[in-house]
């Protein structure tokens, strides 16, 4: 088998993928602009008279700009502070490894391998006791802990990458530990923080048990935005659609945007 015919069939493998994994959010922003009877009709029709109705509902219905900037303050709040946490627990695994330090990151990594629900109850009754309820900032915090793990972990795989010289050069010159993270580390270090702030934002932006068991009214983020639109009287697809249409445009652009960042800093310690 030639190598052409090769590449050309992981090509088509490739887009086929692409394809499958496209296709729910296609089809979503298709169903955002249909009436609820195109949304419910059986067979599914891809052509159709399109509709602006469901996506005026989706923003009418409930008080839209309140819930997304609760997501804003709770996804990038979040983010800051777990670069803030973790730029300094990298730099120090990274660049002074001990025999406790390959534990550490398992350990950590290993906390995203439980289910919110099984710490939901102690976790509730501490916000509840410190009247942490239905508080974006308090909500930031949890998401800062709930990121940190993976933030940490993209950032470790890029720094054990930067050469050791630089920052012994650095420490020759007289430079301090702040001064090496914030003068040497930092700006050659921009596709890994990039990617890592981009994760965090994405996984912030898109959670939603946090956000429904921890806040009602005040707080509430696009998640419990999208969630509002099941109700007793049932499900209504044409405006749940618009609506987690509307939720995720602004990340899904910031992604598309910020993409070539993302694959540098999510690849870079892969190969060398």
């Amino acid at each position: 088998m030639s190598t052409r015919r090769i590449r050309w069939e992981l090509s088509l493998l490739a887009y086929l993928a692409a394809g499958l994994m496209f296709f729910p959010i296609f089809w979503l922003f298709l169903t955002g602009f249909k009436s609820e009877g195109e949304a419910i009709a059986i067979p599914p029709r891809l052509f159709f008279p399109p509709t602006l109705e469901s996506i005026q509902e989706a923003l009418t219905r409930s008080d839209y700009g309140r819930h997304f900037l609760n997501s804003i303050i709770s996804a990038l709040g979040s983010t800051l502070l777990a670069l803030v946490l973790a730029i300094p627990a990298a730099y120090a695994m990274a660049f002074y490894p001990t025999p406790r330090t390959q534990g550490t990151l398992l350990w950590m990594i290993s906390t995203k391998m439980m289910p919110p629900v099984g710490v939901i109850i102690p976790v509730y009754l501490i916000f509840r006791d410190l009247r942490w309820l239905d508080n974006v900032w308090a909500l930031a915090l949890m998401y800062a802990v709930m990121n940190l793990p993976v933030v940490v972990w993209t950032l470790y795989a890029y720094f054990r990458e930067v050469p050791h010289e630089i920052m012994e050069a650095a420490r020759v010159d007289g430079a301090g530990t702040a001064q090496e993270i914030l003068r040497v580390l930092l700006p050659v270090s921009g596709p890994a923080i990039a990617s890592a702030a981009l994760l965090s934002i994405i996984l912030a932006w898109n959670e939603s048990f946090w956000s429904l068991n921890l806040t009602s009214a005040q707080a509430s983020p696009l998640s419990v935005y999208v969630a509002s639109f099941k109700t007793a009287e049932g499900l209504f697809w044409a405006k749940m659609s618009a609506a987690s249409m509307i939720a995720i445009l602004p990340v899904l652009v910031m992604g598309w945007l910020a993409q070539r960042q993302l694959v540098r800093g999510l690849t870079f310690g892969a190969i060398k």
